[in-house]
């Protein structure tokens, strides 16, 4: 994928491939069957430094570019998107906030905890009644002496229960829309203490939790069953002063930029999921016979195979534009939802099209298309639906036809 990938990334790739071949297939299908969140693997990703790829190396991280972090998060869910999506969810979300808008105190007492694993991270934002809709939030803060009081429900939260530091918004200025939406940093103990324990990482007391800050019900998923969905609820928690995330009536907007960079990370974790499913037929097609022929010899097998092959390198060339733009410091909103829509698609299309070419094994949990299937689906919903890609990308469409929307 030149001119994108240099020495250092394909040796990462190389690394990270490693580690998914001797740690996650073997434990991907029970992992995913008892809905069980991998605590050893998250630790060792930890210590590898998966965790914390992108952030500076003077605050815990690699130090690493953007797109090696996204070729982290891709070839990890090649083999299995739930820890993918472990690794993009508490670097995007749970890290990026803090360290993009938060204070010089908030980076130094947060951001390198998260980025060296030792507790994990996650982002508050999608709500009952506030889903694409995201300035349609109900949580509520209310100014206090030295802080804020926080009343609401967070739901669909990547790491509600087994992480410790999110970042989450409130209406603070009723009647002022999206720019009445304010960000704070607020804590709780993991709910997986004994699990945490066992493996010396997720549980770090000295945190000093947000009283009223508590994880819901666990979400029994379709997909992504390995990585840890719940309700993050705010009962009457009060968030000092100093917790602020950026000034009062930004969130939202600060919101929506972490999101675009989420968006780019689902399109790598798509790409990755789609080059798993595609390895899978491939080898499977070449082995199995039918008629006398390899599967494979078939040309409509053929075609399919070379189709999605092809898709797959226009998803990456998106993915990493999107990634080059990010680096320079440039606009990439528009681009970042064009990587997204085309990336999560052509995902679930590939899961679709490996079962199919597989026939009835293909369907059973023998081989991993069948969770790969299920895991597929949720790219086109998570970081903003297909649609609400697709009003994104009209609306730069109009803003540079026209200068307005």
């Amino acid at each position: 994928m030149q001119p994108y990938l240099n020495e250092e990334h394909e040796a990462l790739v190389r690394e990270v491939r490693g580690f998914a071949e001797d740690a996650i297939v073997p434990v991907a299908g029970e992992l995913d069957r008892e809905s069980r969140f991998p605590w050893e693997n998250v630790r060792a990703m930890g210590e590898k430094g998966f965790l914390g790829v992108p952030i500076p190396k003077a605050m815990g991280g690699m130090g690493k570019d953007i797109l090696s972090y996204l070729l982290v998060v891709q070839e990890l869910a090649r083999y299995d998107a739930s820890h993918a999506i472990t690794v993009s969810a508490h670097t995007t979300l749970g890290t990026t906030p803090i360290l993009r808008f938060g204070t010089d105190a908030q980076k130094e007492a947060y951001v390198p905890i998260l980025a060296r694993g030792e507790v994990l991270g996650g982002f508050g934002l999608t709500e009952p009644d506030a889903g694409s809709d995201a300035s349609g939030s109900r949580t509520r803060g209310v100014r206090e002496d030295g802080g804020w009081r926080l009343n609401g429900a967070k739901i669909f939260i990547t790491h509600a229960g087994v992480g410790e530091i999110f970042t989450v918004t409130a209406v603070t200025e009723p009647g002022q829309g999206s720019r009445g939406i304010t960000s704070f940093i607020v804590t709780k103990p993991t709910t997986d203490p004994e699990a945490a324990a066992a493996v010396g990482m997720g549980s770090l007391g000295e945190l000093g939790y947000t009283d009223g800050v508590r994880a819901g019900k666990k979400e029994d998923k379709m997909g992504w069953r390995a990585s840890d969905t719940r309700e993050l609820l705010l009962d009457d928690a009060f968030v000092p002063d100093e917790n602020r995330v950026g000034e009062p009536g930004h969130g939202f907007i600060n919101f929506m930029k972490t999101l675009d960079s989420g968006r780019v990370g689902i399109a790598a974790l798509s790409i990755g999921l789609a080059e798993g499913a595609v390895d899978a037929a491939l080898e499977y097609t070449n082995q199995r016979k039918q008629f006398g022929r390899k599967i494979f010899d078939f040309q409509p097998v053929q075609f399919r195979l070379a189709d999605l092959a092809t898709e797959l390198q226009a998803a990456k060339h998106l993915t990493y534009h999107a990634a080059w733009l990010m680096e320079k410091g440039r606009p990439f909103s528009k681009e970042a939802a064009m990587a997204k829509l085309f990336a999560s698609e052509l995902c679930m299309k590939a899961t679709i099209q490996a079962v199919q070419v597989m026939g009835g094994a293909g369907y059973t949990d023998r081989y991993p298309v069948e969770r790969m299937l299920r895991d597929a689906k949720v790219c086109e919903i998570g970081e903003g639906t297909s649609e609400i890609q697709r009003i994104v990308i009209g609306r730069h469409l109009v803003r540079e036809a026209f200068g307005s929307v």
